[in-house]
């Protein structure tokens, strides 16, 4: 088990490493994630669909962890820009009315996979308006946007500038010749542009950010992609573009004062963090709205939106920086990006409604476990969505159904109604003996006072994948144990029956709790079905072993899935 002076330290450790110019974060500061806004100029894909549960994941952990701490839990969609108005336009409807249906696409997809999330931002909010416009002013008034003349590639698709380096250009000698060129980075295609439009002086804070990376090693998740950002900031910061002329865009948030220039769509999304709690407020009160945001869970692609952009605006109004930048790869079909014009998208509904797939819960486990380990691109795959279902289903749906049979609980009950005790509680699994630890009951006892530290050692490093693991683990030791100790079988003493009993109901009570984040229906089924009441619930609780055996009536033959 993991000391509890050594987790202390390792989470304080994290803290001065992170904001090491910032004052410790009163335990009062609500907890604030988000995920990107998405754009909605398609239907949701799966990629949608990972950020949001791994956000999720990270916001029901903090909900356990933390119970009398607020969690503020951001999502929505990004409506503005050039991409948004060439699709509506194609369509023949205003703009306004095409982003209504497609974002409340995006609500149910959060509402279908059992986001948590407490609050929905749009772009096209009249506050979201307001809070762009008052930042647009405050950075005018410190003289970090100026008007002048921009000349570079710029990609529709991907909504931004590119530089020569950034470009691939086609090869005039292959079949490919007329194509047009292509960012490096997404393959998208680019055009070259040349506008008046105002610029932000990104350049001036390149070696505070420089500076602030560097001090800073665990600012970004994983930390691989720390180091090309510092290299980035090395090689030197160009001034940022913040705004297009209205001529060519006409379909996003005017800039103040200048009604023939419209704001770019990344200054505008970017400030929907501060938005969606209410900003502008001064950074005295910044905490108590939640702010500075505890994690953002970014896909690869936008990170130095989030890592550069972002930062400099938030350094420039003087507010903290984000604490931590959880950046996740991609999901794959057959090794190939997910593209509409290759067919290969794979749709997050159809996956989650499929009948022999087992609903939202199986999905939810297929992405922590293949898809949390944020590192590398990995392939969405039905039949392996199946297994780790039919494995999860396996390892706790059926080790339920086999520890709460009749002929296993009501010799387990009478036991304990000949120690005094008839309800599983503390009182009555303290009464065991040490004849009665056999070695399969000290390892799962072991396995299982063991799991709580583990999982949160791992989610606070935010390891999704390896603490779902290790929940895969201890349900597998349990039902290994299970079938070694043979408490259906006529020659297993009562005492041991009981102690059988109680300590896989205790492994359940466990696993169920750490569940919670990852497969919340399925989890609160498991504890409904034990009588756990709701303040047993808490991974607070589940680290004190004798606090923790506290359940109601437990329901026999429950199927959890």
């Amino acid at each position: 088990m993991i000391k509890e002076g050594k987790r202390e330290r390792e989470r304080r450790w994290e803290k001065e490493r992170e904001q090491p110019t910032t004052p410790n974060i009163p335990e009062e500061k609500p907890y604030y994630i988000t995920t990107p806004i998405f754009y909605p100029n398609s239907s949701p894909h799966v990629g949608h669909l990972h950020t949001l549960i791994t956000a999720d994941i990270l916001a029901r952990y903090q909900r356990i962890r933390h119970p009398h701490r607020p969690v503020h839990f951001l999502t929505g969609t990004d409506e503005h820009g050039l991409k948004i108005q060439k699709a509506a336009r194609a369509k023949g409807i205003p703009e306004k009315e095409f982003c209504d249906v497609l974002s409340q696409q995006f609500r149910q997809l959060a509402d279908r996979a059992n986001v948590s999330r407490t609050i929905f931002m749009r772009t096209t909010d009249p506050n979201h308006y307001k809070t762009v416009q008052h930042v647009w002013r405050e950075l005018a008034s410190q003289d970090l946007i100026y008007k002048g003349s921009y000349a570079g590639w710029y990609s529709v698709t991907d909504e931004c500038f590119y530089t020569p380096s950034q470009i691939s250009q086609p090869d005039p000698s292959s079949d490919l010749s007329s194509s047009s060129p292509i960012a490096i980075e997404t393959g998208n295609p680019v055009e070259w542009c040349e506008e008046e439009n105002y610029m932000f002086r990104l350049s001036s804070f390149r070696d505070r950010l420089l500076d602030y990376y560097k001090g800073n090693p665990r600012a970004i998740f994983p930390p691989i992609y720390r180091d090309k950002l510092i290299e980035e900031l090395e090689g030197g910061l160009a001034d940022l573009s913040v705004s297009r002329p209205r001529s060519r865009l006409g379909w996003g948030v005017p800039v103040p004062g200048d009604e023939t220039q419209t704001v770019y769509v990344w200054f505008d999304a970017l400030l929907i963090y501060l938005s969606g709690i209410k900003y502008p407020f001064s950074p005295f009160e910044a905490e108590k709205h939640g702010w500075p945001v505890d994690v953002q869970v970014i896909g690869k692609d936008i990170l130095k939106f989030h890592a550069l952009h972002l930062p400099s605006f938030l350094l420039a109004l003087g507010l903290p920086l984000q604490r931590k930048l959880y950046a996740h790869a991609h999901w794959t079909v057959a090794q190939k990006k997910m593209s509409k014009s290759w067919g290969n998208v794979a749709d997050p509904f159809a996956a989650m409604d499929r009948k022999e797939g087992g609903g939202v819960d199986a999905v939810r486990w297929y992405i922590a476990r293949v898809g949390g380990r944020a590192r590398e691109n990995v392939d969405w795959n039905h039949d392996e969505l199946n297994k780790f279902f039919r494995e999860l289903m396996s390892l706790m749906g059926n080790l339920y159904l086999r520890v709460t049979s009749p002929k296993i609980s009501d010799i387990a009950l009478s036991q304990s109604a000949m120690h005094g005790s008839t309800t599983l509680d503390n009182a009555d699994y303290a009464t065991y003996t040490d004849a009665e630890l056999h070695p399969e009951i000290k390892v799962i006892r072991e396995v299982t006072d063991m799991l709580p530290g583990k999982v949160i050692h791992l989610l606070d490093n935010f390891e999704i994948a390896d603490a779902a693991e290790e929940l895969g683990n201890v349900l597998r030791q349990a039902n290994k144990s299970f079938t070694c100790l043979e408490p259906w079988s006529p020659s297993c003493p009562p005492s041991l029956v009981r102690a059988t009993y109680f300590s896989m109901l205790d492994a359940l009570h466990v696993v169920g709790t750490c569940m919670q984040p990852f497969i919340p229906e399925s989890a609160e089924r498991l504890l409904d079905a034990m009588g756990v009441p709701t303040e047993s619930r808490s991974l607070q609780l589940m680290m004190d072993a004798k606090q923790r055996y506290t359940w109601g009536i437990v329901h026999e033959r429950i199927k959890l899935f």
